[in-house]
């Protein structure tokens, strides 16, 4: 079936717009060790016993809860179950405290609740101008967890609640969700090789 006249275009271009900025990354060595850097960090936590929690809303909810699922499932390799928790999951939870607090706080108290040292809170916004992500951040840095954000060319301001940050160099919200999910598989790829193959070199 021939494409809508003008829409052939339009595809071609989000197609475009989306390798430039995987052509991007790439080339971005900073980019890539951030990426490696993470991975390994989460695996330790993992390593140690520990679990990962995610969040974000919207795309960023359901990257969550899909990083959560290559965790407890399995990304390539058949292998025990890790510790992945999607704070984003729980309907139950987040609208009775978007009802009884705020909404700025429907991650923070899960995190309250859930996160012990040790642990990892993987905050995601592509904006990086979530209140509800900052203030589960905040909560995590008090209580010992290691802090990762993923975010986009804006999320600067978060720096001072992350361990680690990984910004991808867009502002496009599905840009950045595209790149977001590659960067995630990643870090699971990483995650189960370290934990799972024995520690390789990655160049």
């Amino acid at each position: 079936m021939k494409l809508a006249v003008g829409f052939e275009t339009l595809v071609a271009q989000r197609i475009q717009e989306s390798l430039n900025l995987q052509q991007a990354l790439l080339r971005d060595f900073a980019f890539q060790q951030m990426v490696l850097e993470i991975g390994l960090a989460l695996a330790r936590v993992l390593r140690e016993g520990h679990k990962v929690l995610f969040f974000g809303n919207g795309g960023s909810a359901a990257d969550a809860q899909h990083l959560a699922a290559e965790l407890v499932g399995r990304f390539q390799l058949d292998r025990p179950a890790l510790a992945g928790l999607a704070l984003t999951a729980n309907t139950s939870s987040l609208t009775a405290i978007g009802n009884d607090y705020s909404f700025e706080q429907v991650f923070a108290r899960p995190m309250e609740s859930l996160g012990i040292p040790g642990d990892a809170a993987v905050g995601i916004t592509t904006s990086g101008r979530s209140p509800n992500v900052a203030r589960a951040l905040e909560v995590a840095r008090t209580r010992g967890l290691v802090t990762v954000v993923l975010t986009g060319c804006n999320g600067d301001a978060l720096r001072p609640l992350a361990d680690y940050l990984l910004c991808i160099p867009s502002s496009d919200t599905a840009r950045i969700q595209e790149a977001h999910i590659l960067a995630g598989h990643v870090l699971c790829e990483i995650v189960e090789q370290e934990l799972f193959n024995g520690p390789r070199r990655f160049c």
